[in-house]
């Protein structure tokens, strides 16, 4: 009897310091990691990552502008201080911030906003090299049009213009290359031959930010401009088969898709290069070449899906190029792999039929994960929507898709540029599922090669690319007239 009421008090004193663990650890609740501030004409983007999901409640007040954010489980520490100096004067949503301890456990933000909001909140679980993440989108009341913006930019370009817009020289059309080798499949089919795990690829699409080590400067100094390979001399454009044909009598409208952003930076190089930064280079440099060009007198125009750092989801990209009823639709990334030996440009279109091959397969994947590690506010309504918009692809615009990605892989090639393959590859990568738009993406380089990461950094390599895309923007025009529609801005 003594034996068992000793075990009987050695369990009960064991439960009851379990249950003092239990509430211990309870009462410790989340510890905030991180805090980043997005913001952008489109919206603003707050994040508050934690060790374990947080649980909120909002308040919208309307005069003066406000919103509270009670943040429940967690203690104000110097992480979530730093939110107070992260609000830029330039933030067209937030005119500052005020934290503080509101309850036991209880953090209150209050944003002072420049005007009415419809905030949304959510949660995102883990991914890439997140924890959970807080997030809190402010959208304004009226939504931006597209089309609007890009109205209002041209006019506000208007008085610098001068004279007419200018024609960029066209090549001479590319002879068909012949089937190339495959030097990225062939690294993953090697690699998946080696016994034991993979290690995960550096600096890949999945990868987060690297918030204790600044990235370096994302362009350095020119370096001396080599000459041009004799394939990329200008040459006369060729004469309109017609000016009846060819003609068209409002803007031609190219929407330039600059890869990721915000949280997401997309592939990292090794010297801390994020595709993110560079893409959006890059798409700077082609809007100001397409600005100032025209096709058969038809002035163009450029529209980027994001023009800053900041958030956009695959579907919304689509979404905006089709708002504007755009043309043409140019993705731009700068992709990486498991090894740096991996190197080379490539264009891509949609494909119905599964991919062209393993490595377009591979970078398709990747670059459709961009949602969840950038995070998307998925309800169902949003994915109902997502599911339609993706879900439409035509032939027409594939064939159409294909000859655009052709003129630009010649173009891409006369620069002396590395091709990783010498023809337009297919695979189903999400953002190029605009059923009425011939739509390409452009892998630039493999930025996990040191050696392309450098030349992706130069602004003499930067120039030369969004020359040779422009050419092949051009060189499609030139075969496949925009067809005539009665849009002008």
């Amino acid at each position: 009897m003594k034996a068992a009421g000793l075990k009987r008090r050695v369990l009960l004193q064991g439960g009851s310091i379990a249950l003092m663990l239990g509430v211990h650890q309870i009462a410790r609740g989340a510890t905030i990691l991180a805090v980043r501030v997005w913001p952008a004409a489109d919206y603003t983007r707050v994040t508050i990552e934690s060790d374990a999901r947080l649980n909120s409640q909002q308040l919208v007040v309307g005069s003066p502008p406000r919103l509270a954010v009670d943040i429940e489980g967690i203690d104000l520490n110097p992480e979530l201080r730093e939110l107070v100096g992260k609000i830029k004067p330039g933030d067209p949503y937030i005119n500052g911030l005020r934290v503080g301890q509101n309850a036991p456990k209880v953090v209150r933000i209050v944003f002072d906003l420049k005007q009415a909001v419809v905030p949304q909140v959510f949660s995102l679980a883990p991914v890439a090299a997140y924890k959970h993440r807080l997030v809190l989108d402010l959208y304004p009341e009226q939504a931006i049009d597209p089309m609007e913006a890009l109205i209002a930019e041209r006019l506000r370009d208007a008085p610098r213009a001068s004279g007419g817009g200018s024609a960029v020289a066209v090549a001479p059309p590319p002879t068909a290359p012949a089937p190339a080798a495959d030097p990225l499949g062939d690294l993953m089919a090697q690699q998946s031959m080696r016994p034991g795990p993979q290690s995960p690829p550096t600096g890949a699409t999945a990868g987060g930010e690297r918030p204790v080590t600044p990235p370096p400067p994302p362009v350095v100094a020119a370096a001396p401009a080599r000459p041009p390979a004799p394939s990329a001399s200008p040459v006369p454009p060729p004469p309109p088969v017609s000016a009846t044909a060819n003609r068209t009598d409002r803007i031609i409208i190219v929407a330039l898709d600059p890869g990721h952003g915000g949280e997401d930076p997309g592939a990292i190089g090794p010297n801390g290069t994020r595709e993110k930064d560079i893409v959006l280079q890059v798409a700077h440099r082609l809007r100001q070449r397409i600005n100032a060009s025209s096709v058969n007198g038809s002035p163009m125009r450029a529209f980027l899906t994001r023009d800053a750092d900041f958030f956009v989801p695959l579907g919304v990209r689509v979404q905006k190029a089709r708002r504007v009823q755009a043309d043409l639709f140019v993705s731009i990334h700068a992709d990486a792999f498991t090894t740096p030996a991996a190197r080379g440009a490539s264009v891509f279109a949609l494909s119905q039929s599964g991919a062209s091959s393993s490595a377009a397969r591979w970078l398709a994947n990747k670059e459709n994960d961009a949602d969840r590690v950038g995070g998307v506010n998925v309800g169902n309504h949003e994915a109902q929507v997502q599911r339609a918009l993706l879900d439409m692809s035509t032939t027409a615009q594939i064939n159409d898709s294909l000859k655009l990605g052709g003129a630009m892989l010649g173009e891409i090639k006369g620069i002396g540029a590395r091709l990783h393959k010498g023809q337009v590859e297919q695979a189903g990568f999400a953002v190029l599922k605009a059923p009425d738009i011939p739509s390409v993406l452009v892998e630039t380089a493999f930025i996990s090669n040191p050696e392309e990461e450098a030349n992706l950094r130069r602004v003499d390599y930067q120039e030369n690319l969004a020359d040779a895309l422009m050419r092949g923007i051009q060189r499609y025009f030139a075969q496949n007239p925009p067809l005539a529609r009665s849009r002008q801005l």
